[in-house]
């Protein structure tokens, strides 16, 4: 994984305040074609225009959200919605 451990355990949802865990490559490959087809929308209303290279999934398993760069974009309005 990109994030370490630490980094992990203590990373929460914002809305929640849900654990989040890695998604599966699985996932991240699903995502990121949509964001390819230009069909993804965050929670914030804009279009995902940048892949992902992982995604951190809340526990409930309704929202993920992006990381790039080794960074993982933790603002409620950045989440992406799985389930509708």
């Amino acid at each position: 994984m990109i994030l370490n451990d630490f980094l992990l355990e203590i990373l929460v949802c914002p809305s929640t305040k849900q654990a989040v865990a890695p998604a599966s490559p699985e996932l991240v490959l699903e995502v990121n074609q949509q964001i390819v087809d230009g069909t993804l929308r965050d929670l914030g209303g804009e279009s995902v225009s940048e892949k992902v290279d992982a995604l951190l999934l809340r526990a409930d398993g309704d929202i993920a959200y992006p990381v790039r760069g080794q960074i993982p974009e933790m603002l409620a309005e950045r989440g992406i919605a799985l389930k509708s």
